[in-house]
């Protein structure tokens, strides 16, 4: 979606909010309050920009193995199968993100979880429902890579 199709108060969350999301108990109400609406537009604008696939989750992002442990996942998808396991793996609530890649290993996702025994029981969860084997790849060496990006309003 292009930045001229969102409205103002859209493209204001998304520049003001890809970094320092506001560590509070009511995040969306301190949007609101810096932002000069009411929680509720906020709260819709966000639901509107998740319903037209502009975002896919609101929280924060922890450095590696600060809190819990993590690991790149890959899989061998068959292709016929790609939107329904993309989708499964989606709807898991220790799944940071997934992306589809033209590739041998074609779903690629990040797993977050407690602790490693939380880990691998997701994994072998994952397996079990699929069918298909995950291929772990925990970090070895952490590198930053700012995910944000600029809006352009012309």
């Amino acid at each position: 979606m292009l930045a001229s199709s969102l409205n103002t108060l859209q493209q204001r969350l998304l520049e003001n909010f890809q970094h320092n999301l506001p560590l509070s108990p009511t995040p969306y109400a301190a949007m609101a309050e810096q932002l000069g609406v009411d929680e509720a537009q906020v709260i819709a604008a966000l639901a509107d920009l998740r319903d037209k696939k502009v975002i896919s989750r609101i929280g924060p992002v922890f450095k590696p193995h600060r809190i819990g442990t993590s690991t790149l996942a890959a899989m061998s998808v068959a292709k016929q199968d790609l939107s329904a396991t993309a989708a499964f793996i989606n709807s898991l609530p220790e799944v940071n993100h997934n992306y589809a890649r033209e590739h041998q290993y074609n779903l690629w996702f990040v797993l977050t979880a407690t602790d490693d025994a939380h880990l691998r029981a997701v994994i072998s969860m994952i397996e079990n429902k699929t069918g298909i084997s995950v291929m772990s790849l925990p970090m070895l060496h952490e590198f930053h890579i700012d995910l944000g990006f600029e809006l352009n309003h012309s």
